[in-house]
């Protein structure tokens, strides 16, 4: 690309329109692989958890794994799909050296749900996203690409591979293209993994742990003039966050326009999302469906889903999340943009959890969204990966009410919580930091404070109580922000009277 001044974000939406698509994968928790019994835990020893079958050895057959198929039915009914009566797997030949068998089990033309629909809010605004299809097949293993910088294969000195993964059930949910977002392109595609990723934890299917990989989305962008066909888009492969999504989409814009500013072409690619930099890299030239050469898997029967099963799953569903936030805000009392807010930051489930184990709502709501939201976004990971449960966040809250602890102490407690230190009990003990509430061992301060402040003393015996708040603060100083606040003032009022 000749061009060296990239566009502002405003300018190139400003002159062309983007149309965008979403590709998602998720990994079933199932405890088995799609076509064998090895098991699926995440972060086992590398080539621990594989077989004949998944690792492709002569003669070994593969058999459908029943509850892979059931969740997939699931997924495509909580997104508003048809479910097929008849559907078989195919074949998607390509070479991967984490490909034992250098053909992917995936479907083609006949995936086993389609035509769905996800509505995504914001701002008060619906947005409507049509599914394409949802189709089940299964996962690679793992490259890793050792000796270089990058981590990637270039500059490396060697690659191993883990098939640990390959075989583990996966479902592709795909989207139509979506045109007519403009400058909200970004956002909305955010906000539509985010809601995909609440229904399908719902669904209690998968963990749906983007920083694990267990949900990877490939994010498609393209641009056009107003009143022209659309442009030929690009794919960034494995988005793994909510926020990267977002800025995937935003950068290709930037990209993209300043290529066509510039009277260059789009090329059809593939191209790999820089977490550190937040622009996208070239990969490789994107196949078609003629190059993978897709034919009907031989070694396995067709699925034909009974629609009276089908039915009893529909049955079923769990409350869909939309419904459950609109329940949840009018029990909490709170408005719709502190609901959007939680359900960005990924908390609506921890701050349940939290109210469930004791804790009012507006405490759940302060800790998860200030202190522990907080600390997500400093480290980089997920709120509920930030190092405190939803029981441990309630205990805490406890302290707090029974007067134990007030909110800077509590702060300190939590800080040992995310440490690892233990419970919030258990670390209030062993960093003493147990509020002091009694007026004997706090007297001492007061009086030391009164004495050091005489000109504040003077003005709280001429009535003005306000100014006790000056002492009030030389007394929670002395003892380490350890004193019962309302105790003290009280102590300073009764002595200064």
């Amino acid at each position: 690309m000749s061009t060296t001044v990239l566009p502002t974000y405003d300018d190139a939406v400003a002159r062309y329109e983007p149309v965008i698509g979403l590709e998602t994968h998720v990994e079933l928790g199932t405890n088995t692989k799609m076509f064998c019994g090895c098991p699926t835990e995440f972060g086992a020893e590398p080539n621990t958890q594989v077989c004949p079958v998944c690792l492709a050895l002569p003669g070994a057959l593969p058999v459908a794994n029943r509850a892979g198929i059931e969740a997939t039915i699931r997924i495509g009914l909580a997104l508003n799909c048809g479910i097929a009566t008849w559907c078989r797997m195919a074949r998607k030949n390509y070479f991967y050296p984490d490909m034992p068998k250098n053909y992917q089990t995936s479907q083609y033309d006949e995936p086993l749900c389609t035509d769905g629909y996800v509505d995504v809010e914001l701002d008060g605004e619906t947005f409507r996203i049509e599914i394409e299809r949802v189709h089940l097949e299964e996962d690679t293993g793992k490259t890793l690409h050792v000796g270089g910088a990058t981590g990637r294969i270039h500059g490396a000195t060697e690659s191993l591979v883990d098939y640990n993964r390959a075989g583990i059930p996966l479902v592709e949910i795909v989207t139509k293209p979506v045109p007519g977002l403009g400058a909200r392109a970004p956002e909305v595609a955010r906000a539509y993994v985010s809601e995909l990723r609440d229904i399908i934890r719902s669904l209690g299917v998968s963990d749906v742990r983007m920083e694990q990989g267990s949900l990877r989305c490939d994010v498609n962008t393209s641009l056009n003039k107003s009143g022209e066909e659309w442009g030929t888009r690009t794919e960034a492969k494995n988005v793994n966050s909510l926020r990267s999504v977002e800025r995937a989409v935003r950068s290709e814009i930037i990209r993209q326009s300043a290529v066509l500013d510039g009277g260059g072409s789009i090329l059809q690619e593939t191209r790999h999302f820089q977490e550190d930099t937040g622009d996208t890299r070239p990969g490789r030239s994107k196949e078609t469906a003629t190059d993978y050469r897709y034919f009907p898997e031989p070694d396995l029967v067709p699925i034909a889903p009974d629609p009276a099963w089908v039915a009893e799953l529909k049955a079923a569903l769990p409350e869909r999340p939309s419904t459950k936030r609109a329940r949840l805000r009018e029990e909490w009392a709170i408005s719709e943009l502190d609901m959007q807010s939680i359900a960005n930051a990924g908390a609506v489930e921890l701050i349940e959890e939290t109210i469930a184990a004791g804790a009012n709502p507006a405490g759940a709501r302060k800790w998860w969204m200030g202190e522990l939201a907080r600390r997500a976004n400093e480290t980089g990971v997920e709120l509920s990966a930030v190092g405190a449960t939803p029981a441990q966040v309630a205990q805490l809250q406890k302290l707090v009410d029974d007067g134990k602890l007030n909110d800077k102490v509590a702060r300190q407690v939590l800080e040992g919580v995310v440490a690892g230190e233990g419970d919030p009990a258990q670390v209030m003990a062993s960093r003493g930091l147990e509020v002091v509430s009694d007026t004997g061992a706090l007297q001492a301060a007061v009086d030391e404070a009164i004495a050091a402040n005489p000109d504040v003393a003077a003005k709280i015996r001429d009535g003005k109580v306000a100014a006790a708040g000056a002492l009030v603060g030389a007394v929670m100083k002395t003892t380490r922000g350890q004193a019962d606040a309302k105790t003290v003032r009280e102590l300073i009022l009764a002595r200064l009277s």
